[in-house]
């Protein structure tokens, strides 16, 4: 198919962006912002999404701050445009190099050339890679509006189905990670490579800070496993533990009932995952 008819806008810098979406809103628009467009057009082409205009931000990408990342202290500040394959080329060191290695499961090639990780988070996919990443490493999203610049942290960023905290007449301008994860790993399941995640698992082991798991697929949107965590804070890593934090991620979530999978399948594979994940962060970590 092809998307429905929609006004097409180039913005010169952030606040044109924002001056854009809020004067077409004012005019009875449905704007939306593009950057890579790789989740976005699939879905104007069936129709899902129906916007009548479009705000552009490839210009943009000229601008260093959204096209970069940087280190300050012990947070990674990725600029809102860097794409996933920049981010898989880059080298941020033993604290954030699960980014890097989490990029090969975003879809292919192509996608990962094109597609942003600001575009992704904002897009909202309960599967996205970004996603989970972004509750893994406690981001906090920085986004700019009509009222100026905020701060969103992750735990509060997913609502549900494609819905996040960032508002219409916003523009994400970077994404600051700030939770340091030597050992960290996210691995999922799709029916081809490429393919969107059935379910997938990003999990951290710290025995300072605490440990992390995160899913994805098994509810509307990522989602944190305390039951899991709870485990892995103050035992002892090792195959016993791992599979018992599994165990207890599949038991606490309730995951639906679909055409790619049921429930119980679901919880299999979220037991699975976890295990796994857990086995590659703690080899990931003692190897360094």
């Amino acid at each position: 198919m092809k998307p429905a008819a929609f006004r097409y806008h180039r913005a010169h810098d952030v606040t044109d962006a924002v001056g854009l979406l809020g004067e077409l809103a004012a005019a009875g628009e449905d704007p939306k912002l593009i950057a890579g467009g790789q989740s976005l057009m699939p879905m104007m082409n069936f129709r899902l999404a129906r916007p009548t205009a479009l705000v552009d931000l490839g210009p943009l990408r000229r601008d260093p701050a959204l096209n970069s990342f940087r280190r300050t202290g012990s947070s990674l500040t990725i600029g809102a445009l860097v794409t996933h394959r920049t981010v898989e080329t880059s080298e941020f060191g033993p604290a954030f190099d699960v980014l890097s290695r989490a990029m090969r499961w975003v879809g292919h090639l192509p996608i990962r050339s094109r597609g942003t990780v600001a575009g992704s988070i904002v897009h909202g996919d309960a599967t996205a890679e970004w996603c989970l990443l972004a509750l893994l490493l406690d981001a906090v999203i920085v986004a700019e509006g009509p009222r100026g610049p905020r701060e969103i942290p992750a735990e509060e960023m997913f609502h549900g189905f494609y819905t996040t905290a960032v508002e219409p007449d916003e523009v994400v301008t970077a994404v600051r990670f700030t939770r340091p994860s030597p050992k960290a790993a996210l691995t999922e399941f799709a029916r081809r490579h490429g393919d969107f995640a059935i379910v997938d698992a990003a999990v951290s082991i710290d025995a300072e800070h605490g440990g992390r798991v995160v899913l994805g697929g098994v509810a509307p949107a990522p989602v944190r496993v305390p039951e899991a965590e709870a485990l892995l804070d103050g035992g002892v890593p090792g195959p016993e533990l791992f599979a018992a934090c599994g165990a207890a991620a599949a038991a606490a979530i309730d995951p639906p009932d679909d055409a790619a999978g049921s429930a119980a399948y679901r919880r299999r594979l979220a037991r699975t995952l976890v295990t796994q994940a857990l086995h590659e962060a703690w080899e990931k970590g003692e190897t360094r």
